[in-house]
This record gives C-alpha cells, structure tokens and sequence, in this order.
C-alpha cells in the first residue's frame, strides 16, 4: 500500500500539471452540458446529449489517459525503475489508476449535475460510469504498456478509443452496429444509462463489461511482466 500510495500522490501532481491531459476530462461534460441547453428537439428523450456524450466520455478520456501516462513512464525509463524496484503490477495499477480514476469520476459527476439526476438515479449514473472508467482505463493500461513511446500510444490509442468512444452512438442507428456494440463495455455502458431513472437490468451487461475487462487485466499483467519492446 505504501508503494500504491506514493505512485498515487506522484501522478496526481503529475496530472494537475499537464494541460494537455486535464482537457480530456473537460471537453465532453462541456460539450454536455451546450447540447443540452441550447437543442431542443420535439420527440427528442429527456437528457439526449447527457447519456450520448457520457457514453463517449468513457471510451475516450479515461483509455487516452491511462495509455498516455503508461507511455510517458516507459519513455522517461520510470516505469523500468519501479518495475526493477520490485513494483508489482497490482500496485503500479492501483496508485496510478486510483489517481485517474478520481479525476475521470469528476467529470461523470458533471455530467450528473448536467442531466439533474437525484437519489437512486444519480447512485445508478456514477456507478455505470465508475465501472465504464475503470474499463477504459485497464484497456489504456494495455495499450501504454505494449507501446514504445507516447508518439506509438497515440498510434494505437487513437483507433482504439474511436471504436469504444463511437459504438455506442452508431448503435443507435445501425443494427449490425447494435449487435457488435452488445460485446464492448462502452455499449453495455450505453445500455446501462438509457435505463438510467427507470430501473436498470445489469445482469447481461455486468457479464459483459467484467469480460472486457478481466481480459484487460490478464494483458497488462502478461506485458508487465514481460517487459516492453526494445
């Protein structure tokens, strides 16, 4: 815990600094919150653009995030360091990701305050959105770690996010796009929150979004341990 605690404080401080990353968690909720108070279309479901933009906000910031501070470590050679310092892989993850995962959870409570959920309805929005953030972030965590450098992250990353980030929205209008959707955590993420406020049926969803991520899990551990390419 000790050593989860001080990778925890050295990223937070690492991340209140870098502007580049702290607009990944402003953008969307910003984007949110516009949409919803300046379109108003007749027939339109209440809190459209809340869940559309929710949605891509956890295939995109938490993955990019994740996968940029993974890269930017193995870069500067600190990842190395922590790795020969006897830094386990469980350790790493929870000081790191605990961190992001904070700040990724600021920017699902905008969007709860955009979408004015109360009660059991707000309880419901931030716990999909928890566990869609700490998804995303286990899949950033694979792609930082099987990169080089930041330049080679962003190469994966990039199409990886637009995959997670835009299913959910596509699926809306395309069926083959609905059924492939069913198979990521963003699309069950996105079934989740259109239920939010009238009950949410979890059980298929769960079982798909711990499958998504249980396999996340074994890849970074497997590369972790193996190391990096040269």
């Amino acid at each position: 815990m000790r050593n989860a605690a001080a990778i925890f404080e050295k990223q937070g401080k690492e991340v209140l600094k870098n502007k580049e990353i702290l607009i990944q968690f402003v953008m969307l909720p910003a984007l949110a919150f516009i949409m919803e108070h300046a379109v108003k279309i007749p027939g339109m479901p209440e809190h459209y653009f809340v869940r559309l933009f929710a949605s891509m906000y956890i295939g995109m910031a938490p993955l990019l995030v994740m996968a940029a501070v993974i890269s930017e470590e193995k870069e500067k050679n600190t990842l190395r360091v922590l790795m020969f310092s006897g830094v386990r892989p469980a350790e790493y993850l929870l000081g790191t990701g605990g961190c992001i995962w904070i700040i990724c959870m600021s920017g699902a409570f905008a969007f709860c305050l955009t979408g004015e959920y109360r009660g059991m309805a707000m309880a419901g929005f931030m716990a999909a959105m928890g566990l869609g953030i700490l998804t995303a972030m286990m899949i950033g965590a694979v792609v930082g770690i099987i990169s080089r450098n930041q330049m080679m992250a962003t190469s994966i990353g990039v199409p990886v996010m637009l995959i997670f980030a835009f299913l959910p929205m596509l699926a809306q209008f395309n069926e083959k796009v609905k059924l492939a959707a069913a198979f990521t955590y963003s699309g069950q993420i996105g079934n989740l929150l259109a239920q939010t406020g009238s009950g949410m049926e979890a059980g298929k969803s769960m079982a798909v979004i711990s499958a998504n991520m249980a396999a996340a899990v074994i890849l970074f551990g497997m590369a972790y341990r193996k190391g990096w390419p040269e």
